[in-house]
């Protein structure tokens, strides 16, 4: 079924609260409580009382493990020292303007991120700026890397950066785009293009797109500079005690030989108020929670692969050809059968970032997502694209091509499980047809900082989490699947649909109406980009909280 383009339930409702109703109800009752006291072990092998009203539980007990301050700009990583959440007075956090944020009613609430990608920096930054002290991001790599392409910091996003204070980040390095063009991948014909003028004028923000490096950088600086969250890593989370809030955690690495004080030799246990999952497409914690459930994790083939790639200015030579797509703002995509590029400039208009889609050959047999591609393929894959983009496609660096496998995840019937939620990926993870991946994980972490801002009790955590799934569910699935939905539009095969989509996109452009790419179509974009997932929550936090069980 093809999602419905004037968007989720209560799309167009200015707080959205009439028809989040209707929905919040069945998504509360599929949560879990947690009891109010309960045991949890200090130590493998040990337990211990723990009591739900005492702030200052004493994490991984006899063990160390880094803690990391982090100044992004140079990812330079210092000191290690024992983790403990006994609190010391911490600078309280500042608003945009410099001016301090107001403490929420459980400031020291002990909270743990697990992943430290754009819904977990997200969620660190979210909670220290609500006035949260006590917030600890535990990650895998072994340092915050300056990987992967270009991303979309649409007018969602930005609104949420912005209130952050970090927007500025961004825009530093990103390009404004004036407009997107859709074109015959043989020909070069347009056969539609959208102005985004309207974009500022409609959504308050213009459609930016930047190196990924930038928006991580908007997060973990903003996130480590308010001095309230700490950054573990090279730490694995291999299991979840739900009923207890805690997970297993170890070093992903064996640390150095006389290092041991900056690791965990051995598996520990780390108690927590709330864990925040923000684990990935391939989370650990979304397993978990669905065996807890007796489900699976159902995922769907669309039997197409993506590259990755990127081509930098010095290596066009000032090609007259090729120069006015770095010089320019403007977004295109060649569309053809089963295949499509999509590309545009970035990194202050020194790279030309290209995102393709197309059917799926190597893995096909193979149970695998990502894979190191060959630039001899890639250009077999595209070998009847026009001479504009083959000749981009020939500057690609050799080791430079990366593939990915495209899946549809299917809604899940729960992200909540005692204190413990599922954000970004780990929920509703979504193919790159809609370019909200990124922002709908920012909208999740916006969200729970709020919910979480408003409860007085520990014993109200689950319900607060209750209010945060009612509230994002419904919109994330919607997105899932309009993209998944976009993705099968893009991709027809010779014959009359592919004609007729290619006849709408004309007809689009000359009357305007309804575009069959739906990242572009004005419908889809009102519903996604004038939403304020903040301000929806405040206004319908109350009455979900009131529902939640």
């Amino acid at each position: 079924m093809v999602p419905d383009p004037a968007g989720p339930p209560g799309a167009h409702d200015p707080g959205g609260a009439s028809a989040r109703a209707v929905h919040a109800k069945a998504d509360i009752m599929n949560t879990t409580r947690s009891p109010h006291c309960l045991e949890s072990p200090s130590r493998l092998g040990q337990r211990r009382p723990r009591r739900m009203d005492r702030p200052e539980y004493i994490l991984l007990e006899h063990a160390e493990a880094s803690v990391v301050r982090c100044t992004f700009s140079h990812l330079a990583f210092s000191s290690s020292r024992r983790i403990s959440t006994e609190n010391t007075p911490p600078p309280s956090p500042k608003t945009k303007d410099n001016s301090l944020t107001m403490a929420p009613p459980l400031a020291d609430l002990n909270i743990h991120i697990i992943g430290a990608g754009m819904g977990g920096m997200g969620c660190a930054l979210s909670l220290a700026r609500q006035g949260f002290t006590n917030i600890h991001v535990w990650e895998s790599a072994t340092a915050l890397g300056e990987v992967g392409a270009g991303i979309n910091i649409v007018p969602n996003l930005a609104r949420i950066l912005e209130r952050w204070g970090v927007l500025h980040i961004a825009q530093a390095e990103g390009v404004a785009l004036d407009g997107a063009s859709v074109l015959n991948c043989a020909t070069d014909e347009t056969l539609t293009t959208v102005d985004f003028q309207y974009m500022s004028d409609e959504f308050g923000y213009p459609f930016l797109v930047v190196h990924r490096k930038a928006l991580q950088k908007c997060l973990v600086s903003g996130a480590m500079d308010s001095g309230v969250v700490k950054l573990h890593l090279n730490k694995v989370v291999s299991e979840y005690d739900f009923e207890n809030t805690r997970f297993l955690v170890q070093d992903r690495q064996k640390v150095p030989a006389g290092d041991e004080i900056n690791g965990i030799t051995e598996p520990q246990y780390v108690d927590a108020d709330v864990i925040l999952a923000a684990d990935g497409v391939r989370s650990k914690a979304r397993g978990a929670m669905l065996q807890r459930k007796g489900e699976v994790d159902s995922v769907v083939d669309t039997g197409q692969a993506a590259y990755r790639i990127m081509v930098r200015r010095s290596m066009i030579n000032e090609d007259p050809e090729l120069l006015p797509f770095f010089t320019g703002s403007h977004s295109y995509r060649w569309i053809g059968e089963k295949r499509h590029i999509i590309a545009y400039p970035i990194d202050s208009h020194d790279l030309f970032n290209m995102s393709t889609a197309h059917p799926d050959r190597r893995f096909v047999e193979a149970d695998s997502w990502t894979a190191t591609g060959s630039k001899k393929e890639m250009l077999e894959v595209f070998h009847d694209f026009c001479p504009r983009v083959q000749k981009l496609l020939s500057l690609v660096p050799e080791g430079d091509v990366l593939e990915w496998k495209l899946r549809v995840h299917e809604p899940l019937s729960t992200w909540v499980d005692h204190n413990v939620a599922l954000v970004g990926d780990a929920c509703h993870p979504t193919l790159p047809h809609l370019a909200q991946g990124a922002a709908q994980a920012v909208e999740d972490a916006a969200v729970l900082g709020v919910v979480l801002s408003r409860i007085t009790d520990r014993k109200d955590i689950n319900k607060a989490l209750q209010v945060y799934q009612a509230v994002r569910k419904p919109r994330a699935d919607w997105a899932v699947m309009t993209a998944a939905a976009n993705g099968k539009g893009l991709h027809l095969g010779a014959g009359k649909d592919k004609d007729a989509r290619d006849a709408a996109f004309k007809a689009a452009d000359k009357k305007g109406g309804a575009n069959p790419d739906k990242q572009i179509d004005r419908d889809v974009q009102r519903t996604l980009y004038s939403h304020d997932c903040a301000k929806e929550a405040e206004i319908q936090f109350e009455e979900l909280f009131k529902q939640a069980v």
